[in-house]
């Protein structure tokens, strides 16, 4: 009988002593998972983008999947065939560019469906849409990931907004009005064919649209070097 109360005795002990073990492990393990991460940070610049005055897709490409690794965008087989990148022939792919892609554009049923990468600092060239054949783009934009500044035309221009602008685009840009936009806010564009432009903060910006259909035609850059 002594025995057997001891046998019951040890098990119980080790039970204790492996819980206990098993729960610094763990507390060890989510105390770590709760460190914040360090900033996503700048790490390319138009010295890296271009070679002899050339964009380098191949360049941009790598740029964008070192910030999907770092906030755990998933690189499927889909964006790795139809993603995009461009410096809308600006040479200014450090302030000026983007990568995208369009997950889903039916001029049949008159939707569309927009994932927009932006790097650290970077802005989309001021543009607006307008009518076509298609009705013009009415969007909205929600952030995934990062951080943006959401610039509109509409309302009184910001002391600042000359500051947040990057220079090689400030002769032309017409949108002084801007609000910060972060992760899971959603904003509209204020009015169907106004002028507009999304510029990632710091950290770079993940942003997705939603759209009626986008119609290539109907876009239209407030600087007149920009193209697609």
């Amino acid at each position: 009988m002594k025995i057997k109360v001891l046998k019951i005795a040890l098990v119980a002990v080790a039970a204790v002593f492996a819980a206990g073990c098993c729960g610094n492990a763990e507390n060890v393990k989510n105390t770590e998972v709760m460190k914040e991460k360090e900033p996503y940070k700048k790490k390319y610049t138009n010295a890296d983008f271009y070679k002899d005055g050339v964009f380098q897709q191949d360049v941009a490409k790598k740029a964008f999947y070192d910030m999907f690794e770092y906030y755990g965008y998933p690189i499927t087989p889909l964006l790795e065939k139809d993603a995009w990148y461009t410096d809308f022939g600006l040479g200014d792919f450090e302030n000026c560019g983007m990568g995208g892609i369009f997950w889903v554009n039916d001029s049949v049923n008159g939707y569309f469906s927009h994932d927009i990468y932006l790097l650290p600092g970077q802005m989309i060239p001021e543009h607006s849409h307008v009518k076509t054949t298609f009705p013009a783009k009415m969007e909205s934009w929600m952030v995934q990931h990062g951080s943006c500044y959401n610039f509109t035309e509409l309302g009184e221009p910001k002391a600042d907004a000359d500051q947040i602008i990057p220079v090689s685009q400030l002769p032309t840009t017409i949108s002084k009005n801007y609000v910060m936009q972060n992760i899971g806010e959603v904003i509209h564009l204020g009015k169907i064919g106004s002028w507009h432009f999304l510029k990632a903060c710091e950290q770079g910006a993940i942003v997705h649209e939603f759209a009626n259909y986008h119609d290539g035609a109907g876009l239209r850059f407030t600087n007149p070097k920009a193209n697609l």
